[in-house]
């Protein structure tokens, strides 16, 4: 169980109580810290997390106009954004950027997507390979410095890292942002601090930001330490946070020791990256929609897609808007993080899986349309149709037909979206003021 769905259910056993007093309010604090704990959030943080929020519920008066539940639960929400830390704002600006840490965290995948993150804002990215220990690091970044757009250097089989920061930052000198992949370890031994400490005095880094791996849990926090003292990190970016039970243990460790979280990364993809903001990252823990970044992940989507507005904006669903969307749809990342921004956090899994390999099935489905059935619908009633394009999308007829009815419903639900009028005033619940 994740740290999320134990959060939710402690909250639904609270919400469930006939009676909220103090023996409700302390068995719903053991299941806060149980859900915690097992995430790896250090039990001293734990502890003092939930005697704050049982001393403010206990409390003889509620604010007016709120329920005692709808106040713990918001109790709870701000305690623990508190404890993952501040929210960073990253400075679109000229600047030098050196990444750092352990062997396997992801640095070179995420020197990529951050690399794109700067060039999608409008700034000329540069990717100088410094990681002269690890095999073929010098192939996977130029290759990922392809996939992002962004400049390249490096001096392949050169292990003098000072000579590759001077003449990188001389080839490179027209960009803006320049960013420096180090090398990683197994441990934070003399070579490697030594060698971060000559990349740092040559390159002369705005930002030093360490990479670290969710799945460490609360030992992030020491790692942090460690390489804080070596050459003063300015942030810290956890990688894998979607497929980690310890994403929690390893963000709160890293607040503690007094090191600000900077970006998170949530999937494979270059665009897997995103700004940390703690109010989000709970709230799609408790499972409230973040429309905010669900929006930013749409737009990002339409554009690399090369989708135009109408094809959003289509009074009728048709085979080929659908077409369009799914395609969009396909580079908002996992579909996990993707719902999760909806607020719909408790999808089974296994249906997940499902819906993944179902929604490529069904785009090679609609590939092998004409673009009149992709238009009209009824054409696709003829048998003949049908049998046709199972063979041209190597599926079967009972595939097509599934197609055709999954978007006979969506058809239904999104005529009944269009007519309803309460929609923006439920969401003003998690964004004041959308429903003005």
């Amino acid at each position: 169980m994740d740290l999320g769905e134990g959060l939710r259910k402690a909250i639904a056993r609270l919400s469930g109580a006939s009676v909220i007093d103090s023996k409700t309010i302390k068995e719903f604090g053991k299941e806060l810290q149980k859900a915690l704990i097992s995430a790896d959030v250090e039990v001293g943080l734990v502890f003092a997390l939930t005697k704050r929020i049982e001393e403010a519920a206990l409390r003889s008066k509620m604010p007016q106009g709120v329920s005692q539940r709808d106040y713990i639960t918001n109790l709870v929400y701000e305690e623990l954004a508190r404890l993952m830390g501040e929210s960073y704002e990253p400075d679109i600006r000229p600047k030098r950027i050196l990444l750092a840490g352990i062997y396997g965290a992801g640095k070179t995948t995420t020197a990529a997507k951050l690399a794109k993150f700067y060039q999608d804002r409008g700034m000329g990215v540069g990717l100088i390979c410094c990681d002269v220990s690890r095999p073929a690091a010098y192939e996977q970044l130029e290759t990922l410095a392809k996939q992002a757009n962004a400049g390249f250097f490096g001096i392949n089989g050169e292990k003098d890292v000072g000579r590759i920061v001077r003449e990188g930052l001389a080839e490179l000198k027209g960009k803006k942002v320049i960013i420096c992949d180090s090398s990683g370890r197994n441990a934070m031994d003399d070579e490697l601090i030594k060698e971060l400490k000559l990349i740092n005095s040559q390159f002369k880094p705005d930002e030093k930001l360490l990479v670290i791996n969710a799945d460490i849990g609360q030992v992030a926090g020491r790692q942090a330490g460690e390489f804080d003292r070596a050459i003063r990190l300015t942030g810290v970016i956890v990688t894998k946070l979607d497929g980690s039970g310890k994403g929690g243990g390893a963000l709160s460790a890293v607040s503690a020791a007094s090191i600000r979280v900077a970006f998170t990364g949530t999937g494979e993809k270059l665009n897997a990256l995103e700004v940390f903001d703690s109010k989000k990252f709970v709230g799609r823990l408790l499972g409230i929609p973040d429309l905010e970044s669900l929006i930013a992940h749409v737009n990002e989507a339409v554009k690399a897609s090369g989708m135009k507005q109408e094809d959003i904006n289509s009074e009728e669903l048709n085979f080929d808007s659908f077409y369009k969307q799914m395609k969009a749809m396909s580079k908002m990342g996992p579909m996990k993080n993707v719902l999760g921004m909806m607020g719909l956090v408790d999808v089974p899994k296994e249906a997940l899986e499902v819906g993944e390999v179902k929604l490529k099935r069904y785009e090679n489905i609609i590939g092998s349309m004409t673009r009149d059935e992709r238009m009209h619908e009824r054409l696709l009633r003829d048998p003949k149709r049908i049998e046709r394009i199972a063979k041209g999308s190597g599926t079967s007829e009972k595939d097509v037909r599934g197609l055709i009815a999954d978007f006979n419903k969506m058809k239904k639900m999104a005529d009944m979206l269009k007519n309803n009028r309460d929609m923006k005033k439920q969401m003003s619940k998690f964004l004041p003021g959308l429903g003005q």
